[in-house]
């Protein structure tokens, strides 16, 4: 395998990393310069971000040119993802809007839907959200229940989602509906635009064991969606929701084993001198070292096989379940290695890092349950990648 990249990607490299050293602010991601406090604040500071990420044309950086993207390559993606991990800047709170969205929209929307929304999305004016899961219909979500039933010129939607990234600051939603509920279950669904504002829209925040509060529960009663708003056709909503989850996962091993260096590398001076006189911790560093480096190596496999035309298969369940188990074990390995005192939460002033550490292994527990559970990963690899009989 070539690890290498070309001149011209190199400079794409390059002024991607000027870049971000003028729009980020000075010392960002240093003790000296610590991220937003609030969500509000981090919602100023993102907007910002995304003003000027939109004028140097890294905004809908895999959108085609004609809809204001730059039409980059998938090693160009990645090249963007390497970057930004490095200099830590911040995640699109309009991400779904970016990665799912707006894609989902190039690709089925109608022109006049394409007029409407795909500007606000690239200048993150209009937050989106992802209303897919609902509290019986997570991993399994063709099992959704949340219905619509046309009414004249709109449908008339009742239901819940849950687990609703940005849903108190989104003004539209990709909303998955059952229209059809005597169909084959993956046969009825129909992907509707919901207005966030519309009445009959209630959104709570789920404040979650880490503190943050960024996820939501959505209560629609009797929410009146027009039949326009419908993205390709009724009962046809399955198939766009794959393209949607395809966009999604497209670079996301890259997204999780850069998330995990970054950390990592913050990590070793913070516990430095506890590891030359503590050779178990040690051993347990270099476990979670050669970790680091077999996920890295199996993302750069599921690129390769991108790039030669296939499309993602069941073995990213595999990186996924490696994933998110690694990324729990180096934050329990961190809380170890700091003792009493990594136990700390943000606001002590005793906390090290200001409770960072103890913040993101709460924030890791989380991650073997989205984006399909453990145990729904192991079931996937069990029949699609080993062949065992389901029995």
């Amino acid at each position: 395998m070539d690890f290498s990249y070309t001149p011209e990607q190199e400079r794409f490299r390059a002024e991607l990393r000027s870049f971000l050293e003028r729009a980020l602010p000075p010392g960002w991601g240093t003790p000296e310069c610590p991220p937003p406090e609030t969500d509000e604040e981090m919602l100023a500071l993102d907007r910002d971000f995304q003003k000027k990420l939109v004028e140097a044309g890294y905004a809908g950086l895999s959108w085609p040119k004609e809809y204001g993207g730059r039409g980059a390559s998938l090693i160009e993606q990645i090249i963007y993802i390497e970057e930004t991990a490095r200099a830590k800047a911040p995640l699109p709170v309009n991400l779904a809007g970016l990665t799912m969205a707006g894609p989902v929209l190039i690709r089925h929307g109608t022109d006049e839907q394409k007029a409407r929304h795909l500007r606000p999305i690239l200048t993150s004016e209009e937050i989106w959200c992802q209303g897919f899961s609902e509290p019986g219909a997570g991993s399994d979500l063709a099992a959704l229940r949340t219905s619509a039933v046309l009414d004249g010129d709109d449908f008339v939607v009742n239901g819940q989602k849950v687990w609703t990234s940005w849903g108190h600051y989104a003004r539209w939603c990709m909303l998955l509906v059952r229209t059809n509920p005597t169909a084959p279950k993956h046969k009825g669904i129909t992907f509707l635009v919901a207005d966030m504002t519309s009445p009959g829209v209630t959104v709570r925040p789920l404040k979650q064991i880490s503190g943050d509060d960024d996820f939501n529960e959505v209560f629609l009663e009797n929410v009146r969606i027009p039949r326009r708003n419908v993205i390709g056709e009724i009962d046809g909503g399955w198939n766009i929701a794959i393209t949607c989850l395809m966009h999604e996962r497209a670079t996301l091993t890259f997204q999780r084993q850069l998330q995990s260096r970054v950390a990592f590398a913050d990590m070793l001076p913070r516990i430095r001198e506890r590891a030359l006189s503590d050779p178990v911790l040690r051993q347990k560093l270099a476990q979670l070292h050669l970790e680091g480096e077999i996920i890295r190596l199996t993302a750069y496999r599921g690129l390769t096989r991108q790039l030669r035309g296939h499309a993602p298969g069941p073995e990213g369940s595999i990186e996924k379940l490696f994933w998110s188990e690694m990324y729990q074990r180096q934050f329990e390995v961190m809380l170890e290695a700091l003792g009493p005192a990594g136990l700390l939460m943000p606001g002590s002033p005793h906390a090290p890092d200001d409770g960072r550490w103890p913040h993101l292994m709460l924030y890791s527990r989380g991650r073997t349950i989205a984006a399909g559970t453990s145990e729904v990963q192991r079931n996937i690899i069990a029949d699609r990648v080993l062949g065992l009989p389901k029995d």
